[in-house]
C-alpha cells in the first residue's frame, strides 16, 4: 500500500519535501505525496523511496486528475493499482483488489 498525502502544488524536489515536512512533521519512507494545481490537471508526485527523495510530475492535456473534494490535506492509503490509475488520470476509486474494477 501507498500512503498519499494531497496538497498544494510545490516547484522542486526540495520545496515539495518542505512543505510535506511542515504539513505531516516527516517524509515517511515509501510513502507517496501528490501535489496538484487549482485545475487538477498538473500534478506532482514527491517519493521516499527508504534512500533518497525523487519528484515526477504529470499533465493532462485533457480532463483533471480524479480526487475531487479528498484533494486538500487529506491522507489516503492506496493500492499500487490504485496508485497508478490515478497518476494516468483513470478513476481510481473504482479499481479493487488485483486490479480487477469494482463500480460501474
Amino acid at each position: 500500500m501507498f500512503e498519499l498525502a494531497i496538497g498544494a502544488a510545490g516547484a522542486g524536489p526540495d520545496s515539495a519535501l518542505a512543505r510535506v515536512v511542515t504539513v505531516f512533521g516527516s517524509a515517511r519512507p515509501h510513502c507517496a505525496y501528490l501535489f496538484a494545481n487549482r485545475r487538477a490537471n498538473r500534478m506532482k508526485v514527491l517519493i521516499h523511496d527508504g534512500l533518497g527523495i525523487w519528484l515526477c510530475a504529470r499533465r493532462l492535456h485533457q480532463g483533471k486528475f480524479r480526487w475531487a473534494e479528498l484533494w486538500r490535506g487529506d491522507q489516503l492509503a492506496l493500492t499500487p493499482e490504485q496508485l497508478q490509475a490515478l497518476v494516468q488520470g483513470l478513476p481510481w476509486q473504482r479499481i479493487g483488489p488485483n486490479g480487477a474494477i469494482s463500480l460501474v
